[in-house]
C-alpha cells in the first residue's frame, strides 16, 4: 500500500509542464499520422446531406460564412466539407460573408482550399462570391426582396447583373438552401427570420459551445440540419467521403487539416485528461486511507 501511495503521490506532485507536453503531444501527432477513430453518424448531420443530395445539378444553396479566425478551427472543416459536397454533386453556390470580423476572409480561403481540387468549376456559372455586407438582420430581410441591391458588385467589384448565375438568382425564392457556418448569433437570425418570413429550407454549421440552441430550431422544423462543433464537421466528412470515394484522397492529403485528424487529436486529449483525473481521485483517496491507517 505504501509504495503504490507513493507512486501516486509523484504523479500527483508532477511537474504541470509534463502534463503540458503530452497534450501537446496528443494533439500534434494525431493530425501528422491519423488514427481514424469510428465516426457515428447523428440524424442533424444526415439531414443537411440528404437534402443537397436530393437538389438537381442546376439548383443553387447558398452558404453564409457568419464565423471569424477564433471559431475557424471548428466552422472551416465543416465550411469545406459543404463547398465540396454541393461542387460534387453538381449544385450552384452562392457564397457570401454576414460575419464582421473575418467572416469574408474565412470565405476566400475556404474557397481557396477547396477549388484547388476542382479545376473544372467556373466562376459566374457553378459559383459566385459576393463578399460581405454589414446591416446583419436588415441585410438579410432585403436579400428576400431582391439580392442584386443589397450586393450591387460581387466580392471584385463586377456588377450580379454581369455574372450568368446570378442573372437567375434575385432572392430567397431562388434558393433551395442556405446553410449558415455561424458563431454567435446569426445562425439564429437564418432561422427565425428568413426560414420564418420566406419559407427557404435553412441549416447551420455551428460551433460546439452552440449547439445546443441549435438543436431547438431543428425540433420545431425551422432548421432541416445542423452540424455541432467538431464532431458534427466530421460526420459530414464521413459522409462525403462515402457518397463521393473521389473525395477520400483529398482527406486522406498530408497537412490537410480535417475534422476527422481533429476528432483524433480530441479523443487523445480527452483522453489524458481523463487519466488523469481518475489517478489524482485515486491518489486522495488512497492517500486518506493510509493517513487513517497509520493514526489507527
Amino acid at each position: 500500500m505504501d509504495r503504490i501511495v507513493r507512486w501516486l503521490d509523484l504523479l500527483v506532485h508532477l511537474d504541470r509542464r509534463w502534463i503540458f507536453i503530452l497534450i501537446a503531444l496528443g494533439t500534434a501527432l494525431p493530425i501528422l499520422f491519423p488514427i481514424g477513430f469510428k465516426v457515428s453518424i447523428t440524424p442533424s448531420a444526415q439531414a443537411l446531406y440528404d437534402k443537397i443530395e436530393s437538389l438537381e445539378p442546376e439548383d443553387v444553396v447558398m452558404v453564409s460564412f457568419d464565423y471569424g479566425p477564433s471559431t475557424a478551427p471548428e466552422n472551416d472543416p465543416m465550411a469545406d466539407a459543404v463547398l465540396r459536397h454541393c461542387f460534387s454533386h453538381g449544385v450552384k453556390v452562392v457564397v457570401l460573408a454576414l460575419f464582421p470580423i473575418g467572416g469574408v476572409t474565412m470565405a476566400d480561403q475556404s474557397l481557396a482550399r477547396v477549388l484547388h481540387d476542382y479545376p473544372g468549376i467556373k466562376y459566374g456559372t457553378d459559383y459566385v462570391n459576393l463578399g460581405y455586407k454589414s446591416g446583419g438582420q436588415a441585410t438579410m430581410k432585403q436579400m428576400g426582396e431582391e439580392i442584386h441591391n443589397v450586393f450591387p458588385v460581387d466580392r471584385y467589384g463586377k456588377p450580379l447583373a454581369e455574372i450568368p448565375l446570378m442573372q437567375r438568382v434575385h432572392a430567397y425564392r431562388d434558393v433551395k438552401l442556405a446553410v449558415s457556418m455561424a458563431t454567435g448569433i446569426i445562425g439564429e437570425w437564418w432561422a427565425n427570420l428568413v426560414n420564418a418570413q420566406f419559407g427557404i429550407p435553412v441549416a447551420c454549421g455551428c460551433t460546439a459551445v452552440s449547439a445546443p440552441k441549435y438543436y431547438a430550431f431543428l425540433q420545431s422544423g425551422q432548421m432541416i440540419g445542423i452540424l455541432g462543433g467538431l464532431k458534427g464537421a466530421s460526420e459530414y466528412e464521413k459522409l462525403l467521403t462515402r457518397g463521393y470515394p473521389a473525395t477520400a484522397p483529398i482527406y486522406a492529403r498530408p497537412g490537410l487539416y480535417t475534422a476527422i485528424k481533429g476528432m483524433d487529436a480530441q479523443t487523445i486529449d480527452h483522453s489524458i485528461i481523463l487519466l488523469f483525473i481518475i489517478l489524482g481521485n485515486l491518489a486522495f483517496f488512497l492517500g486518506r486511507m493510509n493517513n487513517r491507517r497509520k493514526a489507527s
